[in-house]
C-alpha cells in the first residue's frame, strides 16, 4: 500500500483542467525516463541535467519578467493566486532572499499514482522534477532547500527559496 497522500482541497473545473496539462508534462517525464532506461541509460543521468535547463530557461524568462532577482519577484510572477489554488499552495514567507511555501497537493505526484508507478519511483521522479524549481532558484541567484515532500509521504512539500 502506498504511503504517499495526495488529495486536494479544491476540484473545481478549471483547477482540474489545468491539473490535467501538469499530468500531461508529469507523464512525458515518466516515458522519457523509462525509455532511456530501456536503453541502458539511468534516470537520474539524464533526467537532472535536462529538467534542470528548462528550470534555468524558465528562470531567466522569469528574471526578465520581474526586472529583478528578488525572490519577491519570483513570488509574483511564478506562484500566482490561479498557481496557488492548483497546488493547494500556502505562501508562509516573502522577502527579497527568501520565499517559502508549502504545497498541499501535487498533480505531478497524482499523474504518477495514475500511472501505477511505486512509492519510489514517484520519489526519484519528483526529485528529477524538482530540478526545474533548483534551475529557477540560480537564475534567480539563490538555491531551493527542500523540505519535505507529498512524493517522499509528508503531508506536503516544503519548498523553499533562498538567496
Amino acid at each position: 500500500m502506498s504511503r504517499i497522500k495526495n488529495i486536494s482541497k479544491r476540484n473545481n473545473f478549471v483547477i482540474k483542467a489545468v491539473r490535467g496539462t501538469l499530468e500531461h508534462r508529469a507523464t512525458w517525464l515518466y516515458l522519457l525516463v523509462k525509455e532511456a532506461e530501456k536503453k541502458g541509460i539511468g534516470w537520474e543521468e539524464i533526467g537532472y541535467p535536462a529538467i534542470r535547463a528548462c528550470g534555468h530557461i524558465h528562470g531567466e524568462n522569469l528574471v526578465d519578467l520581474s526586472s529583478t532577482s528578488s525572490l519577491k519577484g519570483l513570488k509574483k510572477k511564478l506562484f500566482t493566486l490561479p498557481a496557488q489554488m492548483v497546488f493547494d499552495m500556502k505562501i508562509l514567507e516573502v522577502t527579497d532572499n527568501k520565499l517559502s511555501i508549502d504545497f498541499g497537493y501535487c498533480p505531478l505526484v497524482a499523474a504518477w499514482q495514475k500511472l501505477g508507478c511505486t512509492d519510489k519511483e514517484i520519489e526519484r521522479l519528483c526529485d528529477i522534477a524538482m530540478e526545474g524549481d533548483r534551475g529557477i532558484a540560480e537564475s534567480f541567484g539563490g538555491k531551493l532547500e527542500l523540505g519535505g515532500t507529498i512524493a517522499h509521504g509528508d503531508e506536503k512539500c516544503q519548498i523553499r527559496f533562498m538567496k
